[in-house]
């Protein structure tokens, strides 16, 4: 059963928090670029990764530089591009083996081409195909893209919101995962990893499977155990989270 929760609860100094960001921290956008940070965002995640002793990360199909981007001038661990790319708690960087993506990126942008409603975004090691805007061609981005990683060895197709993204077939937001809490300052800690979307579940898997909890935002089925309605939602239970950690140590 997936039930409600708060940070307040949840967070205490000997947990891993691991966070997806678009459709989690921030509220989805019709293009990448769009989204929208709030201002106080920045200052409730440095305060949290402060009282977790800094073992707090953004598990992302972003890159890690978009990241950085929105969040800056805060750094955090990161991985990025669903963990094909991670830096560590010590700003080391682990970069995962990239498979040729020359048959994806020209079916992609071919596609593309021809409905002006679809995007591409290329990344390290994986091809993305957005087509938000262009519901209506779901089907038809299925399959050229499946059929563009079916003669591609090495890849798989990573299935979002509105969006199709062929990545390394070893790569995973629950691989990453593992891969933080072998990790200081996340190793023995219980973790708990927030998402939205279907790419996120074998994050729920992963830190459920270390003994913690995965947590929901929106709607849909889910291996998580508990829910949050929204990144509004979330955002609110961090910033709670954050004032009444606050209040205690005063």
């Amino acid at each position: 059963m997936v039930g409600s929760m708060n940070f307040v609860d949840l967070l205490r100094p000997s947990c891993a928090l691991f966070l997806d960001f678009d459709g989690s921290l921030v509220d989805l956008a019709d293009q990448p670029e769009s989204v929208v940070v709030p201002d106080s965002l920045g200052a409730t995640l440095q305060s949290l990764s402060a009282y977790l002793g800094g073992a707090l990360a953004v598990v992302s199909g972003r890159p890690i530089e978009q990241i950085d981007r929105f969040l800056a001038p805060l750094r955090l661990p990161v991985a990025g591009v669903h963990g094909a790319e991670r830096r560590r708690a010590d700003g080391s960087l682990a970069l995962l083996p990239t498979f040729a993506l020359d048959a994806v990126e020209q079916a992609a942008q071919a596609l593309a081409d021809r409905h002006a409603g679809l995007r591409v975004e290329f990344k390290r090691g994986s091809v993305a195909l957005h087509y938000r805007q262009a519901p209506e061609l779901a089907d038809t981005c299925l399959a050229v893209m499946q059929a563009a990683i079916d003669q591609s060895p090495g890849l798989t197709l990573l299935h979002g919101k509105m969006v199709l993204e062929a990545k390394p077939g070893g790569v995973g937001k629950g691989h990453a995962i593992d891969a933080f809490m072998d990790e200081p300052p996340f190793a023995g800690r219980q973790p708990l990893f927030v998402g939205d979307d279907v790419t996120d579940e074998a994050g729920f898997s992963a830190v459920q499977r270390h003994g913690g909890l995965g947590v929901k935002v929106g709607p849909g089925p889910t291996l998580a155990r508990h829910r949050l309605e929204d990144p509004q939602s979330l955002r609110h239970e961090l910033a709670h989270a954050v004032a009444n950690k606050q209040k205690v140590s005063a």
